[in-house]
């Protein structure tokens, strides 16, 4: 018998892999894509408050997890992996400390982790995920921004179609949808809490969106 007969599957899969740690240590400063915004200062020297308050959580790890949602042993294994089940009814979320995940589609799930765990978690998938399944590291295409106070949903409101109330929209919702001709992913967390999750190519003009938007209601940045 040959020794790749002999290997494990875990083993196996690991030579097949091209296996690089793209996340830089934590000795490298790391820009967000809103890095040019600097919201430490804004924070620091602007409103204290506002009907809107921002805040970008910045440089989280962003892995979109492909698998089968009937297989008890992928089940398992992300659990053991993220010490969370994966939220299998649509348009569900779950979290668990700093770590959250969100349903995509009936085969697709969002997880966001910290940024510097992000090779750590993508090494225990590799070890501990049997049969077929697909972890992308789209980390550095995606920020974060979280939207709340008095007048969050108001201002939603502007950006999307989506029925925002909160018989139809409840705590842990999410959905993927147009937001103001771009798109985001937004979840709520709590009543007047909203987490966005927007490309790193319309940043930018989402965040200039978002300031003309709040101009009615005062915009609070928080660091």
């Amino acid at each position: 018998m040959s020794d790749l007969n002999n290997m494990t599957a875990a083993e196996s899969a690991a030579t097949k892999a091209a296996i690089m740690n793209q996340v830089p240590g934590s000795e490298i400063e790391g820009q967000s894509p809103l890095h040019h915004a600097d919201f430490a200062s804004l924070a620091q020297q602007g409103p204290k408050t506002g009907g809107i308050h921002l805040r970008e959580h910045k440089l989280l790890g962003h892995l979109t997890l492909r698998c089968n949602a009937e297989n008890a042993e992928q089940l398992a294994a992300v659990e053991r992996v993220l010490g969370v089940a994966l939220p299998l009814q649509p348009l569900s979320s779950v979290e668990s400390g700093n770590y959250s995940i969100r349903w995509m589609s009936p085969d697709e799930w969002l997880i966001l982790v910290p940024g510097l765990e992000t090779f750590e978690i993508e090494t225990k998938f590799r070890d501990a995920m049997p049969g077929h399944y697909s972890l992308v590291n789209s980390s550095g295409g995606s920020t974060v921004l979280e939207l709340s106070g008095d007048n969050a949903v108001t201002l939603l409101q502007k950006a999307t179609s989506v029925d925002l109330h909160l018989n139809s929209f409840p705590v842990g919702k999410v959905v993927s949808t147009l937001f103001a001709k771009s798109t985001a992913t937004i979840r709520r967390i709590d009543e007047q809490r909203f987490e966005l999750v927007i490309r790193r190519s319309f940043s930018d003009y989402i965040w200039l969106w978002i300031q003309d938007a709040s101009l009615e209601y005062g915009l609070v940045i928080e660091a």
